[in-house]
């Protein structure tokens, strides 16, 4: 079983739409959504959920204020900035600021501070037309998105044992945050999708660091490479210079946009299409060659 996450620097590279074209091309694979905090795999895989789960992103303090004596102390010791004084002039928790460090349930002279698990997430599994999928739904703010990741991942690899899955493909997070840091422990490979501009290059670099440090293996597309060819030459001299193998290039298309619209992946939209054919080839690139 290998299982291949598919990455980018920054967003609008295209990964995702890229991951959902791999996942068509797949044959007996479990599919994952590693970008919790913003998933969209599920836009063009159109997953039937059969399981539902929830998942505690941390704990929330709350201030009964019929029992509060108006200290002063909690608001003096959160540094978060979290307790604020409201219009009764009382202290009172900010939810979105709480990172739930439970010290001010701790210091309370009178025991009037609560902290409660948060359960606004979920993590589900699903059918999908092309297999099975693990992914995850967090309402905005939560915290522990790269322990969700975790646990999805985990969830994943015990479905492809138990169905004799060939391939595990996660659709990775953007950038080098915690989500990114969950989705690259452990994995086999990661397929790096690069955007052929300054800024695309840049987080790129910060990305093949940060995949380095796991000693991960790592292999690159470079996706709308036909909109600065200069640029796209000197991404490919990085690559060559940080021994990444290049396994495709993918032009710049509206086409990609059509298929998402239509809620397919470009393969399944568009299957002779010269970027469908394109793709295929890095399919077998990644799935028999590259990856040991």
């Amino acid at each position: 079983m290998k299982e291949i996450t598919i990455l980018s620097g920054k967003g609008g590279a295209g990964k995702t739409s890229i991951a959902a074209a791999l996942a068509s091309l797949a044959r007996n694979a479990v599919f994952c959504d590693n970008d919790v905090d913003a998933a969209d795999l599920h836009l063009i895989l159109k997953p039937k959920i059969k399981e539902t789960h929830p998942f505690d992103s941390g704990s929330l303090a709350f201030i009964n204020q019929e029992e509060c004596t108006n200290c002063g102390t909690c608001l003096e010791a959160c540094r978060f900035e979290a307790i604020f004084t409201n219009s009764d002039g009382f202290p009172e928790i900010n939810p979105y600021q709480c990172e739930g460090c439970l010290l001010c349930e701790r210091l309370c002279p009178v025991g009037t501070i609560q902290t409660t698990q948060n359960r606004n997430n979920q993590w589900f599994i699903s059918d999908t037309r092309f297999g099975l999928m693990v992914h995850a739904k967090m309402g905005p703010g939560e915290e522990n998105s790269g322990k969700l990741v975790t646990r999805i991942r985990e969830k994943a690899k015990e479905l492809a044992r138990e169905n004799k899955a060939q391939f595990i493909i996660n659709d990775g997070p953007p950038g080098i945050g915690c989500t990114a840091i969950s989705s690259i422990t452990g994995t086999n490979a990661v397929l790096l999708v690069i955007e052929p501009t300054v800024s695309g290059l840049h987080d790129a670099k910060r990305l093949v660091e940060l995949v380095n440090s796991f000693k991960v293996s790592i292999y690159a597309i470079i996706n709308k490479h036909d909109i600065n060819l200069e640029f796209t030459a000197t991404v490919a001299r990085y690559l060559i210079d940080n021994n990444i193998p290049l396994v495709g290039k993918i032009p710049f298309s509206e086409m990609f946009v059509e298929c998402m619209l239509s809620e397919k992946s470009l393969v399944e939209y568009a299957p002779n299409h010269p970027i469908s054919l394109n793709l295929k080839t890095i399919w077998e690139k990644i799935s028999k060659n590259s990856i040991h």
